[in-house]
């Protein structure tokens, strides 16, 4: 994980205090007999990044639907910056932009037509509109190909020009459903890259992803979607404690497992679990593997319950 995204601490991390950015509650609905959301209940505070994991069939296009105003919840209630969001979509909309999983960009017009496009229908004047393609083309790194068509664009460029078209008229809330699919390494780094400024200067940002990484390395805290409920909330530390501790594995030159000894991840603590090993084991390799969020995603989203802790040696 890139450390300069998102700094790790040992303490809780509730709900940023004053009036939630988004609130979900007792959200219910489904398709036909099939329950989707079951009684969701979610805040997420003002300049935070949200991250919400799940499963395919999880409910995870269903809350961003909901959200967005596309889709009428059985029952519960959606509020964006404190505007309910059934009872008066209108206003709704004007407090979030969305970036959805493809680009939904113009191929037949330039970078600047789709940006100047937009901002005239958001009701900038020509002058204004102009100077906010300029801006966004300089933020987004997409100068090079302002004249560029769109469809001559790689597909991280055509994803940063989808972000800028978000941009265009400033938002409380940017939700981004899985805005990275399909992006190479660097492209998909440099996207987290400005997502992290968009939260820095106070924009609320609710992520959907496919991409563990991606959840670990942007947000404040992270939700897990299993069976239309949240079955795990918390921070990316948090959730990786809940579901175990580091451990000092030692395996043999064939890879085979001799011993795993949970520790916790002090010199200190590594080195008592390394004296206490077996003298024979002094050819072995060893190598210190600690929780991951793959580890959180499978624990929460395959038990019922997650498995309890074990006391470190150390």
């Amino acid at each position: 994980m890139d450390s300069t995204m998102r700094t790790e601490t040992n303490c809780e991390t509730p709900t940023p205090p004053g009036p939630p950015a988004i609130e979900f509650t007792g959200v219910s609905a489904g398709f036909g007999r099939k329950p989707v959301l079951r009684g969701l209940d979610l805040m997420v505070g003002k300049g935070e990044v949200f991250a919400l994991l799940g499963a395919n069939g999880a409910g995870k296009t269903t809350t961003i639907n909901i959200l967005t105003t596309l889709l009428r919840p059985d029952s519960g209630r959606v509020r964006v910056s404190g505007v309910d969001v059934l009872e008066h979509p209108d206003e709704a909309r004007r407090c979030f932009a969305v970036t959805g999983q493809s680009a939904a960009v113009d191929h037949c017009l330039s970078t600047a037509e789709n940006l100047m496009l937009l901002a005239r229908l958001s009701g900038l004047s020509r002058r204004e509109a102009k100077a906010r393609t300029v801006q966004l083309a300089e933020r987004l790194s997409l100068g090079s190909f302002i004249d560029a068509r769109v469809g001559t664009l790689s597909g991280g460029m055509r994803r940063r020009l989808d972000l800028a078209l978000s941009l265009v008229v400033p938002v409380d809330v940017l939700i981004l459903d899985e805005p990275t699919t399909g992006l190479d390494t660097r492209s998909r780094r440099e996207l987290w890259a400005e997502v992290s400024q968009l939260s820095s200067e106070g924009t609320t940002v609710f992520l959907t992803t496919q991409y563990l990484e991606e959840a670990d390395a942007l947000a404040d805290r992270i939700g897990l979607l299993h069976d239309g409920r949240l079955a795990g909330l918390g921070t990316p530390h948090e959730l990786k404690a809940r579901v175990g501790e580091d451990t000092v594995a030692v395996r043999d030159r064939d890879g085979n497992a001799l011993a795993e000894v949970p520790t916790d991840g002090t010199v200190r603590g590594i080195s008592a679990v390394l004296g206490s090993l077996d003298p024979d084991y002094a050819e072995a390799a060893v190598t210190l593997h600690r929780p991951s969020l793959d580890d959180v995603f499978l624990s929460f989203t395959s038990n019922d319950e997650v498995r309890p802790r074990q006391k470190p040696v150390g």
